[in-house]
Parts: structure tokens; C-alpha cells; sequence
């Protein structure tokens, strides 16, 4: 059963006000496939493009989007983020996204990790289109949450 549905079917805020609150930690990973058009601005773990430098833009818009995650998401909670991490590399011919989010709550916050890694991504690609269109994003998946009732790992 959906938790955001009510006995309606309307969609609805999950009441979180009984809940205890918990250190929560959600980790999220996603991929950015790159043609070799743009594989070739890379150097030194860095892709430099007209409009700067991709990798580390990516990481402050992940990062920025995480903390925003209950402005883009209709009934996502507003969490006061006590960390967030995104990490960016190259491997071969595709960008690795990894972000770690941490807060001390009522509620996950696996919702801002994939955010991170979402907006990451699209960040990259704005970045890059320019360049090339031939650039896919992919596997954006949750590979681990604990806190809370149940605990995920991918």
C-alpha cells in the first residue's frame, strides 16, 4: 500500500509526528555516459568546458538540490541536513555520481540523495550539451538507507 494515498486514493503528507527521531542515512549513486567529444576536454580528473569546470559545478548543484529536495518533491518533509557529500569521477567513458546524505529526523532522507545525483547529472549534461547531445544518464538508484523502521541495501 502507498503511505502517500489516503482511503480516498487522494494523495496526502505522510504524518511523521509519532515517529521517533533517528540518525538517517541514504546513499545514492548515478551514471553519465559520455561520447568522446567530450571525454576529450577531460584532463586531470576534470572536465573543462566553456562554461567551466563540470565535475566540480556538479558537485555544489547535487549538493544545493538536496537541501531544496521538499521544494521539488510535493510531499517530501523539509529536513535540516546535517551533511551531504556528492562525489564525481571519471571512469573510462562515463561520469560515476555518488552522493551520502546524513540528518537527524523523523524521516529518511533518501529522497535528497537521489536528488543529488539527479540534479548532478543534469548539471553535467547542460555543461556538455554543447559538445555533444549523445550523452546519457542512467541507473540512478538508492544503494543504501538506514535509520528509521527498515534499513536498504542495494
Amino acid at each position: 500500500m502507498l503511505n502517500h494515498i489516503d482511503r480516498n486514493h487522494n494523495p496526502i503528507m505522510v504524518d511523521v509526528s509519532a515517529k521517533d527521531v533517528t540518525d538517517r542515512f541514504a546513499q545514492a549513486h548515478a551514471v553519465v555516459r559520455l561520447p568522446a567529444e567530450v571525454l576529450t576536454l577531460a584532463r586531470d580528473g576534470e572536465i573543462f568546458g566553456k562554461k567551466g569546470p563540470v565535475l566540480q559545478t556538479a558537485r555544489i548543484a547535487g549538493i544545493m538540490a538536496a537541501k531544496k529536495t521538499s521544494a521539488l518533491i510535493p510531499f517530501c518533509h523539509p529536513l535540516g541536513l546535517e551533511d551531504c557529500r556528492l562525489e564525481a569521477r571519471i571512469v573510462d567513458d562515463q561520469i560515476l555520481l555518488e552522493a551520502s546524505v546524513r540528518a537527524n529526523g523523523k524521516t529518511g532522507v533518501e529522497m535528497e540523495a537521489l536528488t543529488a545525483v539527479s540534479v548532478a547529472a543534469l548539471t553535467i549534461y547542460d555543461m556538455c550539451k554543447a559538445v555533444s547531445h549523445h550523452i546519457v544518464i542512467g541507473e540512478i538508484k538508492l544503494l543504501e538507507k538506514t535509520g528509521g523502521k527498515s534499513d536498504f541495501k542495494a
